[in-house]
């Protein structure tokens, strides 16, 4: 039997590699590829109007040069990483600049810092090698135009990025130094994450507000920016707290505390079993199969709908709804160990299993998702399941 895959969708154009590290080009980069040529190359235009039409070519020339400023930050990023032994999945390179993927490893609050201070320190080493080609060079006008550009693109892409807040590498300072403070990553995540916040506040201040203010009215492209990037920082900043807000609370995640108590029965039962079976205090049956493998929950109100002349020639499985293929976890299951293990999993209900393989309780979806959250859980419906 041949198997069907529908192929992934591409986000954007393969690269190739580099390093070993897989760079592909997104296509929201021609977005801000396309304004830096319709915003700058006007500007070039009358700067330099000798070089006429050729001013637009300069301009997506520009637009190259920050593509590159990025990659050597991000490659930065990758190969500091390297040296501790995390994994890169990949570089993207997008409208919003680029950024590094990791696979999983164990972070600690020094190596984080001198993984997200690499990137800046590239930008600032590419800054002073194009200052001193400046400074000792003679080129002709387009290259010292375009050497110019290099030079105060990566000065500036290395001072905005050591800015105290997260997103930006700078904000992974305030995470680390929380971190190492108080011992909880999480609490760092969130103070950083309002740090991007009060970051995107002083922009919008510098840029905006502050101009209103004086009676002048703000340039347009200038406008255009500080709103984009604004709201980039916004939502970075708002998904870090979230996600450490978030880890604050994996500790609230276990198998064995979250579970409801239930007892397993195994699939040649019968309805009559299940009514008489005390379950030694369980509230919910779990239909074991083959080797104790958990199948299947007993549905309460079906198996109670079942008159009593039939009760002990009706299976157990006819008043029961199956869980998923391999829908188990062990109840010492805990935090992100609990979270990748339901990961893999479908349907929304676990049986909980003890070191033996007997069944202690039934974990559900729901109580995983309100102890992560904080918020209240969702009425149950585990028989909806039954159609998944």
């Amino acid at each position: 039997m041949t198997e069907t895959t529908v192929p992934a969708r591409r986000e954007g154009i393969p690269l190739g590699r580099i390093a070993g590290v897989p760079v592909v080009l997104a296509y929201s980069w021609f977005i801000i590829a396309a304004f830096t040529v319709i915003v700058y190359g006007p500007v070039l235009a009358r700067q330099n109007p000798a070089l006429g039409v050729s001013a637009y070519i300069v301009a997506f020339a520009y637009a190259v040069l920050l593509l590159v400023s990025v990659l050597v930050h991000e490659l930065a990023h990758a190969l500091t990483a390297r040296i501790y032994g995390w994994p890169t999945q990949k570089i993207v390179l997008n409208l919003w600049g680029g950024h590094t993927q990791f696979e999983s490893f164990t972070a600690s609050p020094g190596r984080s810092v001198l993984v997200a201070l690499a990137g800046p320190a590239a930008n600032f080493i590419l800054a002073g090698g194009a200052w001193l080609l400046l400074s000792t060079a003679s080129m002709g006008s387009v290259a010292e135009i375009l050497t110019n550009i290099f030079m105060w693109a990566n000065f500036l892409i290395a001072v905005f990025n050591v800015l105290p807040g997260l997103p930006l590498d700078g904000g992974r300072l305030v995470e680390s130094a929380v971190w190492k403070a108080t011992g909880s990553q999480a609490k760092g995540t969130v103070a950083a994450g309002w740090g991007g916040r009060i970051i995107v506040v002083a922009i919008g201040y510098w840029f905006v507000a502050r101009p209103l203010l004086a009676g002048d009215a703000p340039d347009f492209s200038l406008l255009m920016i500080t709103v984009l990037v604004g709201g980039f920082l916004w939502m970075g900043a708002s998904a870090s707290i979230q996600q450490g807000t978030l880890r604050g609370r994996l500790h609230l995640v276990s198998a064995a505390g979250l579970s409801t108590p239930a007892a397993g029965l195994p699939s040649t039962a019968t309805v009559k079993d299940a009514l008489q079976y005390g379950g030694g205090g369980a509230t919910t049956l779990v239909v074991c199969g083959p080797g104790g493998r958990p199948e299947a929950v007993v549905d309460s109100a079906a198996l109670s709908s079942v008159p009593v002349h039939a009760a002990a020639s009706t299976p157990i499985t006819a008043v029961s709804y199956a869980l998923a293929p391999g829908a188990y976890v062990p109840e010492w299951s805990k935090g992100q160990e609990l979270l990748q293990f339901l990961s893999q999993l479908e349907g929304r209900h676990y049986a909980v299993v003890d070191h033996n393989g007997k069944v202690t309780g039934l974990l559900s979806q729901d109580a995983v998702l309100a102890a992560i959250t904080g918020k209240p859980r969702r009425p149950d419906t585990r028989r909806q399941d039954q159609n998944r």
